[in-house]
């Protein structure tokens, strides 16, 4: 009989009286999904802004939550043309007031009528709003000069990760050495890590050249796809551009030669261009793989299979909450777009209030209309103070013994490494904690700046780093880095 209980737990049905659902007999892939962006030390920011609330001393007033790319959190202020057409999209007695422009009125009013009973809180169709589909498809033909866009090729989608999330799942397949291997940075955005680990797939690391300012090199693609080779069965290749966490934006040469490897192997391709407004580099520009793909010509553009992610959340835009986003496939297999319609219907649609910001994202005022002039002043304004502030961290950051900072070309954050005194390593260790965690469990409890370990991101064997989000206001900024500087000399002076 023990024998027997002991056989039905290991097939998850368990012994009466104990839980249903327990940590042994749950979805063992779920146990692997780690995503660093919100683990422990966020867990621990929050706990100590409970603490000072209550009224406890520690010796800083505030957390400055540097650990998350949430523009508006961190004082960014909204759009206002955007927040308007959400206002009237949600409550449409606003359009009877003259205190909107006409061309806010105009864009809501055309929202709502593609909406069910003019009504933004009705389903929507599965693959989103048409006349959404069809200005994104318009936008990303401006963008990338004339080459067509399909609207039947957009599915709008619950911000980009929703997006990315439903792709993987596609092509997710095979068992042993034919399951399916996909090709991920390192350092890579956790949630590639997250999802692989929960649909069962095999990760495959390449790592970027941190001496050449993050790129890309072929040469380690190929090694990563052979090694891979003898245990998986690599299908897709995963690119973020510009890069999250390390802040590189790809040269148009190099998106070329990924593209002409991808072809030559037989890779899916999966690009993640959510930062395509935020370049701030000199000489540097952001192109689209699309538009890349496009100019080499049919050899490869009639082939590749290829989808691309944008979403509301970053740029300028930074609205993380409406969780807005869309994808664009590219040469999907016709048999296998009905299978990613039929998935994306399972869940009825991405939220409608996401979608119409998306709209506005990809259709925003135009000259000589009455929103156009403000629009761009606040768009500028945001651009140019992220770009100033990508400076300002590379230059503060370099100038502390122990820490060297790449130049933030491009996106929000900075991936400075850092050099930890071996006993501070030994330390770690003991506690079974990661170095770089131990450094930022470290710096959260003794200065209130909380950012996340490079480990969550991935680094090269023996390297330590920490993301940083250059999102707070410069002044606050400024604080930050320099709180940074003095804890890092103090944690070297500890620790030697």
């Amino acid at each position: 009989l023990k024998h027997l209980h002991q056989k039905m737990s290991e097939n998850g049905a368990l012994p009466r009286g104990g839980k249903v659902l327990t940590v042994d007999t749950m979805n063992a892939n779920v146990k692997k999904v780690d995503y660093a962006v919100r683990g422990p030390i966020v867990q621990r920011a929050v706990q100590i802004e409970k603490e000072l609330k209550e009224g406890v001393k520690k010796p800083f007033e505030e957390v400055i939550k540097a650990n998350i790319g949430d523009a508006h959190a961190m004082g960014q202020r909204p759009i206002t043309f955007f927040r308007q057409v959400m206002a009237l999209c949600t409550y449409p007695q606003l359009l009877d007031d003259n205190k909107f422009p006409e061309d806010a009125k105009n864009r809501a009013r055309r929202i709502l009528q593609s909406c069910g009973g003019n009504s933004i809180g009705a389903y929507t169709t599965s693959q989103g709003i048409e006349c959404v589909r069809h200005d994104v498809a318009n936008y990303i033909q401006r963008r990338d000069g004339g080459i067509p866009s399909d609207p039947d090729n957009i599915y709008l989608t619950t911000g980009a990760s929703d997006g990315i999330v439903t792709i993987l799942k596609l092509l997710t397949a095979g068992e042993g050495r034919t399951r399916t291997g996909v090709m991920i940075s390192i350092p890579q955005y956790p949630l590639y890590s997250a999802s692989i680990a929960e649909l069962g797939a095999v990760q495959v690391n390449y790592y970027l050249n941190e001496e050449k300012c993050w790129s890309l090199d072929i040469s380690e693609l190929q090694r990563s796809l052979q090694a891979a080779r003898e245990h998986c069965n690599p299908r897709v290749l995963c690119i973020i551009n510009p890069g999250n966490p390390t802040g590189q934006v790809q040269s148009r040469q190099c998106i070329e030669d990924v593209i002409q490897f991808a072809a030559k192997e037989n890779l899916f391709l999966m690009a993640d261009e959510v930062y395509q407004d935020n370049v701030y580099a000199e000489g540097c520009e952001f192109h689209s793989f699309k538009k890349v793909l496009f100019e080499m010509g049919p050899e490869y553009s009639s082939k590749v299979e290829l989808v691309s992610f944008h979403s509301t959340s970053k740029c300028y835009m930074g609205e993380c909450g409406f969780r807005g986003g869309y994808m664009e496939v590219i040469n999907m297999d016709p048999e296998v777009k009905a299978q990613l319609t039929k998935l994306v219907s399972v869940r009825l649609c991405p939220p409608a209030p996401g979608q119409a910001l998306m709209d506005l994202v990809v259709n925003s005022p135009k000259p000589g209309e009455p929103s156009y002039q403000t629009f761009m002043m606040e768009r500028t304004a945001i651009l140019s103070a992220l770009a100033e502030k990508a400076k300002l961290t590379e230059e503060i950051l370099n100038t502390v013994p122990g820490i060297r900072c790449n130049p933030v070309q491009g996106a929000m954050y900075s991936f400075p490494c850092i050099t930890l005194p071996e006993r501070a390593i030994n330390e770690a260790k003991a506690k079974g904690q990661a170095p770089d965690m131990f450094y930022c469990m470290k710096l959260l409890e003794e200065t209130g700046i909380c950012l996340v370990p490079g480990s969550g991101f991935g680094q090269r064997e023996g390297t330590y780093h920490f993301r940083m989000t250059i999102l707070p206001p410069t002044d606050k900024l400024k604080i930050l880095l320099n709180k940074l500087k003095e804890f890092h000399q103090k944690f070297t002076q500890q620790y030697s």
